[in-house]
């Protein structure tokens, strides 16, 4: 999408009430002029009531925090780990989430200590999820394969740190179904099934007939929006 197409999208969920958005990627601040627009329209424009950003935190400047939420991604605690894997504020208001994508070489690790120490205000914990078509072979750019992990494997992770007040799991299950997902062009993106869906983008057909067209949760959606409000007022 172009600067245009973009804010012409995020205007159009505006209209049919957006109040939060979370940038992600890959990793949204090597785009830092386009990120940048975005985010002031959003704050600016737009008024939305949360603007998040998900990095590994390599990028960060400090002209850069002036947004709501900021999740840093953290797989490991382990350096070596971090680079198997791929992984190469408080005092200006920032909200600090943890992010954690549980796989097959970090679902054993006691993270205890480091996460009650750096004391987020949600520590969430992803299943890797494989995608078709973008991760799910040695074609694609990244090969998932060798990463993952049954809910079983997930379960003993959980198990581990639940105990923790700010941990969140987020099993395959739940994140195939309960997020709105627009992916670069603007289409939403979901699974039913086990395959996965993409509906054709906003600017084409508007918001509400896009969203037909992909398969979400609305209950779970509505409870996981319920549940991140209720652990943001504590």
């Amino acid at each position: 999408m172009s600067e245009h197409q973009a804010k012409a999208g995020l205007r159009l969920l505006k209209e049919v009430s957006m109040q939060k958005i979370n940038f992600a990627g890959g990793e949204p601040f090597l785009y830092k002029p386009f990120l940048g627009h975005m985010i002031e329209f959003c704050k600016m424009q737009l008024k939305l009531d949360s603007v998040s950003i998900v990095t590994n935190g390599s990028l960060i400047t400090q002209k850069w925090l002036e947004i709501d939420i900021l999740a840093v991604s953290c797989d490991s605690f382990d350096e070596a780990t971090n680079v198997e894997i791929g992984r190469g504020y408080r005092q200006y208001g920032i909200k600090f989430k943890l992010n954690t994508v549980v796989n097959r070489l970090n679902f054993e690790e006691d993270m205890v200590a480091t996460v009650e120490q750096l004391n987020p205000f949600r520590w969430k914990a992803f299943q890797v999820l494989m995608v078709a078509g973008e991760n799910d072979s040695e074609t694609t750019l990244r090969d998932v394969r060798k990463f993952q992990i049954s809910d079983e494997e997930l379960g003993l992770f959980c198990k581990r740190h639940g105990h923790l007040r700010c941990f969140v799991p987020e099993p395959n299950s739940l994140m195939a179904t309960s997020y709105l997902i627009l992916d670069e062009y603007m289409r939403f993106l979901g699974r039913k099934d086990g395959k996965n869906q993409a509906s054709r983008g906003i600017l084409e057909v508007g918001v509400k007939q896009a969203m037909r067209e992909v398969f979400w949760d609305k209950e779970s959606f509505e409870a996981r929006a319920l549940r991140d409000a209720l652990a943001a007022l504590e």
